[in-house]
């Protein structure tokens, strides 16, 4: 299944993708938050819509929302790509290297970049994210796939000098608001046969920036909810952002290109679709 949210903010209901139409499942379930994949919400949704229900089609022209609600968490992996590691001047890292991004930064697909506040240096970065379905604690490599509700597209945007040069943690440069686009949808795990070979790429204004794919992860995703199970719980909906392959603006040579106003992001991810973000200016 594609899982969907749309609708305005603060106004969002959920949908699901059936032979490329949007349709709206709010007669079946409330949201797609942790309730829904703690409660086996995707066993639900399916087991109702094999009865094939009467569902109202979403009109083209409503806004694709973040197809989570949002999550408790968002655990990024930094440096998981070898070329990205080189191209940031940085060793490849021997342990996952975890951050968080605030929950804040989370919108639709589609939604404008708004370039923060005093920003001069603003950078893009695709990334395959995944959404745990079950309470997840101290799990084994071999049994995380049984706690993977699914996949979906995700542009980890950065904030270069707050993030690297401003002390402290990165946490600072990757949770400015809308700093986190996500979806179009959540494909849930049946979907996707071979998540660790999968091609994910970005353009800005029509230029090829980065062509990756998930099979030169470092460290994979089974591998990474495992790892990150020995620290902390994660709970159903809990979204974590596996790393972004080379090709970023901090990376271009002889000069890194950043963000502005005016830029248009396109990015996507086999079987997870794309997204378009705008980038605007700040207004107070």
């Amino acid at each position: 299944m594609k899982l969907i949210r749309f609708g305005e903010p603060g106004q969002e209901k959920p949908g699901v993708v059936l032979d490329g139409k949007r349709y709206d499942a709010s007669s079946i379930t409330r949201d797609y938050d942790e309730t829904f994949f703690a409660d086996g919400g995707i066993a639900k949704l399916q087991a109702a819509l094999d009865k094939k229900p009467t569902l109202p089609e979403v009109a083209a022209n409503v806004r694709w929302a973040a197809p989570q609600a949002r999550p408790s968490k968002i655990i990024c992996i930094g440096l998981n790509y070898a070329d990205h590691a080189a191209e940031s001047n940085m060793a490849l890292p021997k342990e996952p290297i975890v951050f968080f991004k605030s929950t804040t930064a989370l919108v639709g697909p589609n939604d404008d970049l708004v370039i923060p506040k005093n920003s001069t240096k603003t950078d893009w970065e695709v990334e395959l994210a995944v959404i745990i379905g079950k309470k997840t604690s101290y799990v084994e490599e071999k049994d995380a796939a049984d706690y993977i509700a699914g996949y979906a597209l995700h542009n980890d945007y950065s904030e270069r000098e707050f993030q690297l040069e401003r002390g402290g943690q990165w946490v600072k440069g990757k949770s400015c608001d809308t700093f986190a686009p996500l979806g179009p949808w959540i494909a849930t795990a049946d979907e996707i046969k071979d998540v660790n070979n999968l091609r994910l790429w970005l353009s800005v204004n029509g230029k090829m920036y980065q062509d990756g794919t998930t099979k030169n992860l470092i460290f994979n995703v089974n591998f990474l909810v495992s790892y990150l199970s020995q620290f902390m719980t994660l709970l159903p909906g809990d979204i974590i952002s596996t790393g972004t392959p080379a090709g970023v603006g901090l990376g271009q040579k002889p000069t890194p290109i950043y963000i502005q106003p005016g830029d248009v992001m396109e990015l996507g991810i086999d079987g997870l679709g794309t997204s378009k973000q705008v980038a605007k200016a700040y207004q107070p």
